[in-house]
């Protein structure tokens, strides 16, 4: 702007400030406002005089203003008008120690002023955010923020720290209280006097669940959470759709109103636990003991056991109760417990407060109990070697003379019938197994005996090389803390007594006594599960056999046994070592003619050695896999299943031509066999 042009505008604005002077003078409350193109300087010095205020002008201001009032106005209005042109004009005006800075509108907001300062000025506002993140809500209200003003979030303290013009402000703290809101799902809890609060929420939420809300489209229907907490006896619910939660205190309001009786009969049908053993347990809990109300030392407020008719497997058991709260001069109040094992169900007949305890205690009780897959390895490796080599000689010819004429007579002769050079003349079908070889000079006739063999010499090589390999791989699927067994073997006889006829005794026809007793596997185990994912194994394994060499021993048989009893601590899915046997013998063995089975070489042909080495190796593995739901068991069911399908079709025989082909019976598909029926 040219220095004529500012100069024409300053007396403008002079003669304007006359005229306003004069309005002013003429009215004291009430001023007329007319400037067109008026400088901005001109405008502030008569703003200045008319309200009393002093100005501070950054250099930066700088431009005309337009203001008309068709009427006079009153005085305390005229700041703000002023206020209002500035702010047009992209300026603001900052209030500090009684003055007032006009300066541009972008750097307003580093500027200090005062939190009761007209709407046109801008300021600095601080918002305590209570229920969402204040993170989230700065792109919400951005776009409400003049560009050049600023808005800030701190986590810290989840607060807003927003710079602007204090009318826009005010709009900006009403949208903000709007949003912070606590959210419309948060948990409502409704607590019960009478009823029970796990009865309670089965009957809410199957009544909820089975009933859509009237006028929701499809698909739209809000969901209700309806929680029981036995403790406190209260339902916790949480829904977005309020009417809903309107209904259900409606509804917990009928239903929890107190009954004129002194007590009800419910009947709490169990899924998973036992109702035997649950009622047993309820009694023991009110009555302070394992169930004989005799010794129980709160027998005056103990419930007092009432004995059942008779001892089959649904016999009743009762229990009368005593009201804790009741004097000794009140009589008690009769409650009973008796369990229906053929529904598996316990049958309650108690004051509202005594059912409600009892049915928290059965909610604890009544849950889906873990299960333990036990696999168990018995790995057996046996390695036997033998050798056996000898010279044996005998003279027969003079074992059957008949005169009194002196002749010589002797041999060697080692081990057993089948070795013995003696036993094989009398019957050469005794031979042993291996390498025989003999020099025979016919036969001799022996007084007593008979004829046999006249057998000179006898040279026997035998060598025998046994390996055994046995591996054991028995399952077992048990409940936790519930004991299982299997028995993999023969059931074999014993002979523990018999009585027989001796002279000319007239006793009764001889008898024998007999025990049969399990030979081959045995495994038993008892798992507990720990709630930090271990299992503690009870276990007692045994494997046990027939020796083959007492089949037919008159005294009885024999029997090899390795058993084994421990109790360990294993992972979930972990292999641990429970026991082994590492044995290795040699045994050396040597029969001989005294001084002639010593001379070298020659030595060789009066001596019968025999050697034997065996080795044995036997491993005991377990590995117990915890099932925690139906899948889990599926799964490994699905796994055995397959293996032996398998199994069946390798076994399968082979086509022949001659033969005709026979399909063998297999177990059909698991997916066909598992489908719910």
């Amino acid at each position: 702007m040219t220095l004529r042009h500012r100069l024409c505008a300053w007396l403008l604005s002079f003669a304007m400030a006359l005229a306003i002077g004069r309005t002013w003078a003429a009215g004291e409350d009430m001023v007329t406002l007319n400037f067109v193109n008026a400088d901005i300087e001109g405008v502030v010095k008569v703003i200045g005089k008319i309200t009393g205020r002093n100005f501070v002008l950054d250099p930066r201001v700088k431009g005309t203003v337009n203001i008309i009032s068709s009427q006079p106005i009153a005085r305390p209005v005229v700041y703000d008008v002023f206020l209002a042109a500035m702010r047009l004009q992209g300026f603001a005006a900052v209030e500090e120690n009684n003055i007032v800075k006009i300066v541009p509108a972008a750097e307003a907001k580093f500027e200090p002023g005062r939190s009761h300062a007209p709407n046109d000025r801008v300021e600095t506002r601080v918002y305590t955010l209570k229920y969402v993140s204040a993170m989230q809500l700065v792109p919400v209200l951005r776009p409400l923020i003049a560009p050049y003003n600023a808005i800030a979030a701190y986590g810290g303290s989840n607060t807003l720290v927003i710079t602007d013009y204090a009318s826009n402000l005010g709009r900006v703290a009403r949208i903000v209280a709007a949003i912070d809101k606590p959210k419309g799902n948060e948990p409502v809890i409704i607590p019960l006097h009478y009823a029970s609060a796990i009865d309670a929420a089965q009957i809410l939420g199957r009544l909820f669940a089975d009933a859509p809300q009237q006028g929701a489209a499809p698909g739209l229907d809000q969901p209700m959470t309806l929680v029981a907490d036995p403790r406190s006896n209260t339902l916790i619910a949480r829904s977005d759709d309020a009417q809903k939660l309107a209904r259900l205190r409606g509804l917990v309001a009928v239903l929890d109103a107190p009954t004129s009786a002194a007590g009800n009969i419910h009947v709490v049908y169990l899924k998973n636990a036992e109702a035997v053993s649950v009622a047993r347990t309820l009694r023991a809990i009110y009555m302070g003991d394992s169930g004989s109300s005799a010794t129980s030392p709160r027998r005056e407020s103990a419930p007092v056991a009432t004995p059942p008719a008779n001892q089959g497997g649904n016999s009743p058991m009762s229990v009368s109760f005593n009201s804790p709260s009741a004097s000794p001069e009140v009589a008690p109040v009769p409650g009973i417990i008796q369990a229906d094992a053929a529904t598996n169900s316990v049958i309650i007949n108690a004051p509202d407060a005594i059912y409600n305890n009892l049915r928290a205690a059965i909610d604890k009780l009544d849950v889906r109990r873990e299960q333990v897959y036990v696999e168990a390895m018995i790995a057996e490796i046996t390695s036997d070697k033998a050798a056996e080599f000898g010279i044996q000689w005998q003279n027969l010819s003079a074992a059957g003379a008949t005169d009194s004429t002196a002749r010589g007579f002797g041999g060697t002769n080692f081990g057993g019938s089948g070795q013995n050079i003696l036993g094989i003349s009398q019957n050469p079908a005794l031979a042993g197994q291996g390498l025989n070889v003999g020099v025979m000079r016919g036969h001799v006739t022996i007084p007593g005996v008979g004829e046999v063999l006249n057998l000179g010499m006898l040279v026997r090589a035998l060598e025998t090389d046994s390996n055994v390999n046995i591996l054991s791989t028995p399952t077992l699927l048990t409940l936790d803390n519930e004991e299982a067994k299997i028995v993999i073997g023969q059931n074999v006889p014993f002979i523990t007594g018999q009585y027989a006829l001796s002279g000319a005794a007239t006793t009764p026809t001889p008898f024998q006594t007999i025990e049969r007793r399990d030979v081959g596997l045995t495994l038993r185990i008892k798992p507990q599960i720990s709630q930090g994912g271990t299992v503690r194994l009870q276990i007692y394994e045994e494997v046990s056999s027939i020796d083959p060499s007492s089949v037919n021993n008159p005294a009885g048989l024999i029997t090899k046994k390795r058993a084994l009893e421990s109790t360990v601590l294993v992972n979930d899915g972990q292999i641990v070592v429970i026991g082994g046997l590492l044995e290795d013998s040699v045994t050396d063995g040597q029969q001989k003619v005294p001084l002639l089975g010593d001379v070298p070489v020659l030595g060789g042909l009066f001596r019968y050695n025999t050697r034997e080495h065996a080795k044995t190796n036997l491993m005991l593995f377990l590995r117990p896999v915890v099932l925690r739901n139906a899948q889990s068991a599926d799964s490994i069911a699905g796994e055995r299943y397959s293996y032996i399908l398998g199994e069946q079709r390798k076994s399968a025989p082979a086509s022949s031509v001659m033969l005709p082909d026979m399909e063998p019976p297999t177990l059909p598909p698991y997916s066909l066999w598992n489908l719910p029926r």
